[in-house]
């Protein structure tokens, strides 16, 4: 797979919105340590999610998240945001075990190869990309119903086998319909424009790689939100 020889542009630009994820993150962690939120889960959530998310997702932990956090005084219409909001939140929700997963399966392919010829890289698939997307959905998949668990389970008074059951059938389509929209957009970022314009894909260890990732995230939110408007209606997800 060739590497390709991206412009300074690209590379500053790219380094400046992963340094602005990170400071964004940084921000949230240190409040949320502050103020830790009624649902211990959603202390990892909206750190994680601020790193794709950056000013966006900050604006909507300190005006819908904060307000549940521990000593921070909010009125009753703060403290239950509207629906689109709820929504946001509950698709953040796997948005952030999609996150953590594609940073542990991406480095974990990159540092050991044969993870993805296990996954089918030569055999099935003649780029590597498409094998380590099996692994980001397998690591995703489990971390979301992980932190999913961890919301209903303590919300519903279950068992941990109930809770388990529960945990994925919340989270299974929600997880699936954000890797789609993520996926979709990688796909875009690295063939349609890295390969045409520069040469080859970006690879793990480049900042362009983290940038192109930090969009498929935004994608995979578009593509996560009807999904979850529609399990929240439902009663499948919790509201938040």
């Amino acid at each position: 797979m060739a590497t390709a020889a991206f412009p300074q542009w690209l590379h500053i630009l790219a380094v400046a919105t992963l340094l602005l994820g990170a400071l964004c993150a940084a921000a949230v962690a240190i409040d949320v340590a502050r103020h830790p939120q009624k649902m211990g889960v959603m202390n990892l959530v909206w750190p994680l999610t601020a790193l794709f998310g950056t000013v966006l997702w900050a604006w909507l932990y300190w005006r819908f998240g904060r307000p549940k956090g521990a000593g921070v005084p909010a009125s009753e219409a703060e403290k239950n945001p509207p629906f689109w909001a709820a929504v946001a939140k509950g698709a953040s929700h796997c948005g952030a075990g999609c996150t953590l997963g594609d940073i542990i399966a991406e480095w974990s392919a990159f540092a050991f190869p044969t993870l993805a010829v296990w996954l089918g890289w030569h055999a099935l698939f003649s780029e590597k990309i498409f094998a380590v997307w099996v692994l980001d959905y397998a690591v995703a998949f489990l971390l979301g119903v992980v932190f999913q668990y961890f919301t209903i389970k303590p919300m519903r008074d279950l068992s941990v086998r109930q809770g388990l059951w529960q945990a994925v059938k919340a989270d299974a389509a929600s997880i699936t319909s954000w890797q789609v929209g993520m996926y979709g957009m990688m796909a875009v970022l690295q063939f349609a424009w890295f390969r045409h314009a520069y040469g080859g894909l970006a690879e793990v260890n480049t900042p362009e790689f983290w940038f192109a990732m930090q969009i498929a995230m935004l994608a995979g939110f578009l593509t996560a939100y009807p999904t979850n408007w529609w399990l929240i209606r439902k009663g499948v997800k919790e509201r938040m």
